[in-house]
């Protein structure tokens, strides 16, 4: 970047968006980078599910609790959390009000919170903080001091969330709100923790035994149409386009030792990737 002198006496500076359109295709292209500086590249975020883990209550919750206590010692992380049946509850209730979507993904934080609540208590001991989405410049601050941060999943598009494809419920979840945010700070890892051993090749609800996925594109998840899925559609299209997290792992937090096994870059669970990842894997 250089700065050049215009007729008035005043500097302009010379930079390739100086007169271009922010919308222009050929832009786009042209300012397109694999290289993104990571902000905490050893930090691994971990997705709780609210519905699979949250919902079942202390069976379910307190020995994930002692596992991530257990893996603090060699692993950096972010604990997030969904809302799991309150969310869909203070959803219903907002159908019934006939709210837009945008209005739906308002108010689902609120209902996240709680179960943010319950797991930072449960962490306070061992270093469990809440973290709040805007104080992102303060992460790293808090990882070095040793703490554990716990946070909502819903991502803060509020009343902005973009309209979605069918329906009025807002496409991007906790899962995308989760991803979002590691994809921004660079993360090491993601892992969603559900009450599943990972994405099962089939219908979930035909009773029939099912063969888990242990590796599969987001792409190609989508293609097939599984009529159920452990995590949202839409990050699976969001970690298509993703820079800097290329893979998440969807494992069983109902099993002793898959998330110590996961943080450790173990094959449990199901491995979800983008191009990216199949190309840097292959280098």
């Amino acid at each position: 970047m250089s700065q050049s002198p215009h007729d008035d006496g005043r500097l302009h500076l010379d930079t390739g968006l100086m007169r271009e359109s922010l919308v222009s295709e050929k832009l786009g292209r042209r300012t397109h980078s694999d290289q993104v500086r990571r902000m905490v590249p050893d930090v691994n975020m971990i997705a709780v599910g609210g519905r699979s883990i949250m919902d079942r209550g202390a069976a379910a919750i307190l020995p994930l609790v002692d596992e991530i206590v257990e893996c603090k010692a060699d692993h950096r992380m972010i604990v997030g959390v969904g809302g799991g049946t309150r969310a869909r509850h203070t959803q219903q209730i907002g159908l019934d009000l006939g709210l837009p979507n945008g209005g739906l993904a308002r108010i689902v934080g609120g209902s996240e919170e709680q179960n943010r609540d319950i797991l930072q208590f449960l962490l306070a001991p061992n270093g469990g903080i809440v973290f709040i989405k805007d104080e992102i410049q303060n992460l790293q601050l808090q990882l070095n001091d040793g703490m554990i941060p716990v946070t909502i999943g819903q991502p803060p598009y509020h009343c902005w969330e973009p309209p979605p494809s069918e329906g009025v419920l807002p496409e991007n979840g906790p899962d995308v709100g989760l991803f979002l945010m590691a994809e921004v700070f660079g993360a090491r890892s993601v892992t969603y923790v559900r009450d599943v051993d990972g994405v099962l090749d089939g219908d979930v609800s035909s009773g029939a035994e099912l063969e888990t996925i242990p590796r599969i594109s987001a792409r190609e998840l989508l293609e097939r149409g599984l009529p159920g899925l452990p995590v949202e559609r839409e990050l699976l299209r969001t970690l298509d386009r993703a820079r800097s997290v290329n893979a998440v792992r969807v494992i069983n937090g109902l099993v002793p030792g898959q998330l110590r096994a996961a943080l450790a870059g173990e094959d449990v669970g199901t491995l979800i990737h983008n191009d990216r990842y199949t190309q840097e894997s292959a280098a």
